[in-house]
């Protein structure tokens, strides 16, 4: 029985419109050049704030994916 590798890295995804979509931004983005993802935790969520206004929601995240023979 062969046993699994996993990576753990950082990353922040943002969008204009929600916490949710900068989620998928970034785990989306990370997929173009990550194979095989495992898990997303949610580690920290913000907002940067422009003339008293939301104006970018920001997920950071702990993503996971294997390590490839």
């Amino acid at each position: 029985m062969s046993e699994s590798i996993y990576k753990i890295i950082d990353l922040v995804g943002s969008s204009p419109n929600s916490w949710e979509e900068a989620a998928t931004n970034a785990i989306e983005r990370a997929g173009q050049s990550l194979r095989d993802l495992r898990i997303a935790e949610v580690q920290k969520l913000d907002i940067k704030i422009e003339d008293g206004k939301p104006a970018q929601f920001r997920t950071n995240l702990r993503l996971s994916f294997k390590y490839q023979d």
